[in-house]
């Protein structure tokens, strides 16, 4: 499609002000600590596997509220010393799969944890194993309203607590070099990787690629894709709801938890992205509160980079670790 955002060099500078509840941070706190302090030691079971270069885990780890969360482990085979590691998140309704599918980090020499995002699998690719066991009231067909007039009950309360909490789970394994941590993912995991960036202590590096959750009230007046349409939907029946829906993404806007994230980043845009558009990227790096690099993709839509960019990932991370 062709260009529908703020022209390229209005993008560079866009740094909008964008709602921020007084005790954003208490919230987070609070939500990480109750977690934390009903976790279990994480559980890893080797899978048999043709893979003859790679050794692969079962990952299951301790969640929201001790949720049990499950993913991959996948490490060079034999691997026996901490290895820097990359933790990635997953797109919107995508399972954590099966291992082979993903083994590019794995293959370079980094450990590789995986996350299943809970109660998503079930739209495309091959599946995730992880339930969401808690209820919230009426929501749209999919994820994003999914408690969403209270950021107690909200779906992404439980994502972005489970995201931090699988690096904790990450740093306790003997082959993870606990100082060498990376976070990354596209979409969707994007966002989280921007959270989970934000919420953890001590990351090396954070790589949000083409990333969803950012700067909710212009994405959802401004596309009309899906996932942000699922908000516009439920409030074009809910009509009342409007003030309280927005203060609720305020708590999990990609832009306020980019404010607090101080890894270097590298992320990507994707200039004639209809899905995450690319001024709602550009708002969180520019918020972002480390040394920030985004890469543009001029024509591409939100496929991004793809194996290109993935490539600059590897070679910028390398200079890190």
């Amino acid at each position: 499609m062709p260009r529908f955002d703020l022209p390229p060099a209005e993008l560079r500078a866009y740094r909008p002000t964008v709602a921020e509840p007084a005790d954003f941070d208490a919230f987070w706190q609070r939500t990480l600590a109750e977690s934390r302090a009903v976790a279990e030691a994480p559980v890893l079971t080797k899978v048999d596997s043709p893979l003859a270069l790679v050794d692969v885990y079962d990952l299951a780890f301790s969640g929201y509220a001790g949720d049990v969360v499950r993913g991959w482990l996948v490490v060079p085979a034999g691997a026996s010393e901490p290895l820097p590691t990359v933790v990635e998140y997953n797109g919107y309704n995508g399972g954590r799969g099966l291992p082979h599918e993903r083994l590019a980090w794995a293959a370079s020499g980094y450990a590789w944890a995986f996350m299943d995002t809970r109660g998503q699998g079930s739209q495309w690719g091959t599946g995730g194993v992880t339930p969401d066991p808690h209820g919230t009231g009426p929501s749209v067909p999919g994820f994003m309203t999914r408690g969403i007039l209270d950021p107690e009950t909200y779906y992404y309360r439980r994502v972005f607590t489970d995201a931090a909490l699988l690096i904790d789970a990450v740093r306790t394994l003997d082959v993870v070099d606990a100082d060498r941590v990376a976070v990354t993912g596209a979409s969707q995991g994007g966002g989280i990787a921007f959270a989970a960036a934000a919420l953890s202590d001590g990351l090396i590096a954070a790589m949000p690629d083409v990333p969803f959750l950012c700067h909710f009230e212009r994405a959802v007046g401004l596309t009309d894709r899906d996932p942000y349409a699922e908000i516009v939907r439920y409030l074009a029946v809910h009509r009342d709801a409007a003030e309280r829906v927005f203060e609720t993404l305020s708590y999990f806007d990609g832009v306020n938890l980019a404010k607090r994230a101080t890894a270097p980043a590298l992320v990507s845009a994707a200039l004639m992205d209809p899905v995450c558009p690319p001024s709602t990227v550009f708002a969180a790096a520019n918020h972002y509160g480390g040394e920030t690099t985004v890469v543009e993709y001029a024509f591409n839509e939100h496929e991004g980079g793809q194996g290109v960019h993935w490539q600059r990932q590897a070679a910028w991370l390398a200079e890190r670790v």
